[in-house]
């Protein structure tokens, strides 16, 4: 009896420590086919830091590159490598006094606030007084942004006037963040009218897309001289939007006066995008109302902020449930159109536009030939960073 007894003591360990080390290599396994694994440890392998990846010669405190941060630091639950690449950006940036290098508040440049998102993350994870001053900078940029005659954020002192899609994503879920977790529910009006005056200046009647921006003066080359609007729906331009909805709701008030137009606001331009999906690949073109015109092409980052919009959105109530097989099909198709293999063995997210602006100098006039000429990047920031939110979204 004793000599079966102490077989049973030494065979259940053998048995329970070989379930479990099969359990974790199962586990590894499913995190290294993990399409956000995946994308995430490209960057990193291409390079050992964000400050100049994608061979960027010169350090830029950019929300592009923060953004990406961003989404790779929501894999530090697998390993801390992942939320170690996001800080080291961030600190080369911000000393320890909480001052913020290669920024200027006075160019009063929306896109600078989007980093602000990462600072908030590593003050509740560090404590770490130097970030909250750094917030607090941005904020004091945005309580004195200049603005329209209806409120709105300029996008950029040097684009007087002019609302653009991209700024909303800039800095509302940022201000909706800040409003939460320090206690400042003033801001949740503010982020709150920029989504609505925007849409509404910026909306086209017919088709229900949205212009990439919006002149209130009408003064630009770039704008029609009655509405104001600019000439053509850019994808990425209603991507940064889109994401700006789901990500704001996450923080908005349950009982805030705008939370049921917001989403509606969701709803309302999400249907006018599957209007204009191209029919073969479910994906989106550069010039979303185009797909027919020459030049034209299915472009990458924003079928990628789409799909991360629409997954966020259906499962969190915003959106309809077909939202949800809608994101999983084209998630599946930017794999098989838009992914390649890479001589390093990580794979190429190709097809991103590598930017489009209006105005400014050489100046930018915003017509057809304008955006689908514009340079395309393999895996720039704006389109592997909503990638990997969408993949992580799915559970890809």
């Amino acid at each position: 009896m004793r000599y079966f007894t102490t077989c049973i003591c030494i065979v259940l360990p053998i048995i329970f420590f070989t379930k479990c080390n099969s359990d974790r290599k199962t586990s590894e396994t499913d995190q290294d086919s993990m399409w956000s694994v995946k994308l995430a440890d490209a960057v990193i392998s291409r390079s050992d830091s964000l400050i100049h990846y994608n061979n960027t010669p010169d350090a830029r405190w950019e929300y592009d590159f923060a953004y990406l941060g961003l989404a790779i630091d929501k894999l530090g639950n697998i390993n801390s490598k992942y939320s170690e690449y996001m800080q080291a950006y961030i600190d080369f940036f911000v000393d320890e006094e909480g001052n913020i290098s290669h920024y200027d508040i006075n160019e009063y440049n929306l896109d600078r606030v989007n980093p602000g998102k990462n600072l908030i993350i590593l003050y509740k994870r560090t404590g770490n007084i130097k970030y909250k001053i750094a917030i607090e900078t941005l904020v004091r940029q945005v309580e004195s942004q200049p603005k329209n005659n209806l409120d709105g954020f300029w996008h950029k002192q040097v684009y007087p006037n002019q609302m653009w899609l991209d700024g909303i994503f800039m800095a509302s879920p940022f201000l909706a963040q800040y409003a939460k977790e320090f206690n400042k529910p003033e801001w949740f009006d503010v982020v709150t009218h920029q989504i609505k005056l925007i849409y509404e200046k910026t909306r086209d009647t017919e088709t229900g897309l949205l212009y990439h921006a919006w002149d209130e003066s009408k003064e630009q080359q770039w704008c029609n001289k009655e509405t104001g609007q600019s000439k053509h729906f850019w994808s990425r331009a209603t991507g940064w939007y889109l994401m700006a909805l789901v990500d704001v709701l996450d923080f908005l008030p349950e009982n805030h006066p705008d939370r049921a137009q917001i989403i509606q606001i969701l709803n309302d331009v999400s249907e006018a995008l599957l209007k204009v999906e191209d029919k073969k690949t479910g994906l989106w073109y550069q010039v979303l109302d185009m797909g027919d015109s020459e030049g034209n092409y299915i472009e990458g980052s924003g079928s990628a902020m789409f799909i991360y919009a629409f997954a966020k959105g259906a499962k969190n109530g915003y959106l309809d449930a077909k939202y949800l097989a809608i994101a999983e099909s084209c998630f599946n198709s930017i794999i098989d159109t838009l992914i390649i293999n890479g001589p390093d063995g990580f794979p190429v997210f190709t097809n991103i536009c590598g930017g489009c602006g209006l105005g400014g100098n050489p100046y930018r006039n915003g017509d057809y030939d304008y955006y689908i000429n514009e340079t395309r990047i393999d895996n720039d920031p704006k389109g592997v960073a909503p990638f990997i939110m969408a993949a992580l979204e799915l559970q890809k």
